[in-house]
């Protein structure tokens, strides 16, 4: 049987994408060898419904998303905090022990695609129109391929 690991979302950003820069080929005192790039950003979620009173009550998730290579280049120059966006990707489950022994775990959306809906500091709630993808995305913009772990 074949699985299907699939997660769409639509929230706003709680804060800038983080960049992390990792080197391709492992060496990390080279800073001339070329570098895969992460973005990071936290997603709020929030769904409105009617309790057994009839008031309203909103619940909000927030969910950890992950950009790598071209898409953390776009990410990091087209998103910031407050913007509404589209997210498709899928979960990824991950666990590390810190230096005191303490084990630690993270649920992660590895995004695929995004797509940005509105600006909610700027007051859109319109999609964003006119968005000049072409000084976004180059030649020099590396391809979303493979994950480099």
């Amino acid at each position: 049987m074949v699985g299907v690991n699939k997660v769409i979302l639509i929230g706003n950003l709680g804060k800038n994408p983080e960049i992390i820069t990792f080197p391709k080929d492992g060496h990390r005192d080279d800073t001339m060898s070329p570098v895969v790039r992460k973005a990071t950003f936290p997603l709020a979620t929030t769904e409105v419904r009617k309790n057994k009173d009839g008031e309203k009550i909103e619940q909000t998730d927030w969910h950890t998303i992950v950009c790598w290579r071209g898409l953390a280049d776009i990410a990091e120059k087209l998103l910031h905090k407050g913007m509404q966006i589209y997210v498709e990707g899928k979960l990824q489950n991950r666990s590390w022990e810190d230096r005191e022994g303490n084990k630690h775990y993270a649920t992660e959306v590895v995004a695929e695609n995004f797509t940005v809906l509105g600006n909610r500091s700027r007051g859109d709630e319109q999609p964003v129109q006119g968005a000049s993808y072409s000084n976004i995305i180059s030649e020099d913009t590396e391809p979303m391929g493979d994950l480099p772990f």
